[in-house]
C-alpha cells in the first residue's frame, strides 16, 4: 500500500514539474480582504491587535544541515525534555539535508516532539546554482525531498511543513511556488534587517511583501496562502547584523559565558520588550559542539525562557499555528499541548550504494527497505 502512495505522489509531483506555474505579479497588500487565518500583509503590526504585553514571545531554537550520531549527542544533551512554563513540551525546528544524514536520527528527533524540515537534497554549491534555480530544479530539491524525508525517516508526509534553502539564498517566485504545489507551509530562508525594532510578523505571499530583500532574488508573484516567516536579524557587538548566530562577526569571547549570555539576552530583549516578534536562535551544530562557552549561555538562556511565564520555545510550524488564529498569552497557556502520533523505525543499514552524480559510495541508515542506489536529484528513493 505504502508503495502504491510512494507512486501516485510521484506521479502528482512530475505533473507538477511538467507544467511551471504561471507568475501574476502581486499587488500591494488590501487589508480589508487579506484576514487572518489564510492571508496576513507583510508588517510589523501584532496578529490579533494584540498589546505587545498580551502576545506570546516565541523563541524558535533552529539547526541547518545532516543529521548524524555525532550531532545527535548535543540535541540530546541540551534539548531534550525540555517543558514551557505551561507545561507542554519545548520544540525545536531541524532543517536537514540528505547527504551524509542519518534517517534513523531523524525518526529519534521527530519522535521527541520536535519538527523536522527541509534544507534540499543536495546543498550543492556554487550559491549561483540556487540564485539561478528553477521551478523544476527546486520541486527536485524540495517537492521530492518531502517525500524523501517521509518515506526514508519514516515520518508523516504532512508533519513535514517548512523549507530554508541553503545558504539563505532566496530563488524569486520559484521556490514558493514548489511549496504551493507539494503542500509545503512556510519558508524561513530570507531575512531581514531593515524590519528588527519592531520586528517582522510571518505573513503570506498573496500580495506583495514589504520585506527588505537581502539576498536577492525576492519573490515578486502572488503565491497565496504559502507563508513567509523572516529570519530578523540579530545585532552584533559592532552594530552589523547576521542571520545565523554563527555568522556573526563580532561576537563575545567564545570561551566567555557570561558575556555570550549577555549578548543572546540583548538580542532576545529587542524582541520581548518590543513587539514580541518571534525571536530565532538560527545556528549549526557544529558552532555549540566547538565552544563550550556559547553552549553553556545557550543552555542558560533556554533554562530562561523555559521559566518565563509569557515566553516558549516552538518549533517553527507553532509560530506559523499561531499567527493564523492568534489569542493572549493567557488564553494560549490554556491550549491543550501539541499533539503527534510517534512512528517506528525499522532500522537498517544499507550500503555500499552507488551514486550517479559521483564515483563515491555511501552508507545510509533508514527506517525500511534498502534503496537501490544511492538517492539523488531525480531519483529521491533510489529506485
Amino acid at each position: 500500500m505504502k508503495t502504491v502512495t510512494f507512486i501516485l505522489l510521484s506521479v502528482l509531483i512530475g505533473l507538477a514539474i511538467a507544467e511551471e506555474p504561471e507568475a501574476p505579479l502581486a499587488e500591494e497588500c488590501n487589508k480589508e480582504l487579506c484576514k487572518l487565518p489564510k492571508c496576513r500583509c507583510s508588517s510589523t503590526d501584532i496578529p490579533g491587535d494584540l498589546a505587545p504585553r498580551d502576545t506570546p514571545q516565541f523563541v524558535m531554537l533552529t539547526f541547518d544541515d545532516g543529521v548524524n550520531i555525532r550531532n545527535i549527542e548535543t540535541y540530546r544533551e541540551i534539548i531534550y525534555r525540555r517543558t514551557n512554563k505551561n507545561n507542554c513540551p519545548a520544540s525545536v525546528t531541524f532543517f536537514v539535508n540528505h547527504e551524509y544524514t542519518d534517517y534513523q536520527r531523524v525518526n529519534e528527533l521527530y519522535n521527541q516532539g520536535f519538527e523536522i524540515a527541509l534544507h534540499s537534497i543536495t546543498h550543492q554549491t556554487p550559491q549561483s546554482y540556487w540564485s539561478e534555480a528553477t521551478y523544476e530544479d527546486m520541486m527536485k530539491e524540495f517537492g521530492d525531498q518531502k517525500r524523501q524525508m517521509s518515506h526514508f525517516a519514516n515520518i508523516p508526509s504532512d508533519a513535514i511543513q517548512g523549507i530554508r534553502i541553503p545558504f539563505l539564498q532566496m530563488t524569486g517566485n520559484a521556490s514558493f511556488q514548489v511549496m504551493a504545489a507539494t503542500g509545503l507551509r512556510y519558508d524561513s530562508t530570507w531575512p531581514t534587517t531593515g524590519f528588527t525594532d519592531p520586528g517582522l510578523w510571518p505573513y503570506t505571499l498573496d500580495y506583495a511583501s514589504t520585506q527588505d530583500c537581502i539576498i536577492p532574488p525576492c519573490p515578486t508573484a502572488s503565491v497565496p496562502g504559502v507563508w513567509v516567516l523572516p529570519m530578523i536579524s540579530w545585532t552584533d557587538l559592532n552594530g552589523f547584523p547576521c542571520s545565523m548566530v554563527d555568522a556573526c562577526v563580532f561576537v563575545p569571547p567564545h570561551h566567555d559565558e557570561e558575556a555570550w549570555f549577555k549578548f543572546i539576552l540583548t538580542n532576545f530583549e529587542r524582541h520581548y520588550l518590543g513587539n514580541r516578534a518571534p525571536f530565532g536562535f538560527y545556528v549549526h551544530e557544529w558552532y555549540i559542539a566547538a565552544y563550550p562557552g556559547v553552549k553553556r549561555a545557550l543552555v542558560r538562556f533556554l533554562d530562561l525562557v523555559n521559566s518565563l511565564n509569557d515566553a516558549f520555545m516552538v518549533s517553527a510550524g507553532e509560530v506559523i499555528d499561531w499567527v493564523e488564529n492568534p489569542v493572549p498569552v493567557n488564553e494560549y497557556v490554556k491550549k491543550e499541548c501539541k499533539r503527534f502520533v510517534p512512528t517506528s523505525c525499522r532500522a537498517t543499514s544499507c550500503g555500499p550504494l552507488s551514486s550517479t552524480h559521483t564515483e563515491m559510495t555511501y552508507w545510509m541508515q533508514i527506517c525500511n527497505s534498502c534503496p537501490r542506489v544511492y538517492p539523488w536529484l531525480g531519483n529521491p528513493l533510489g529506485e
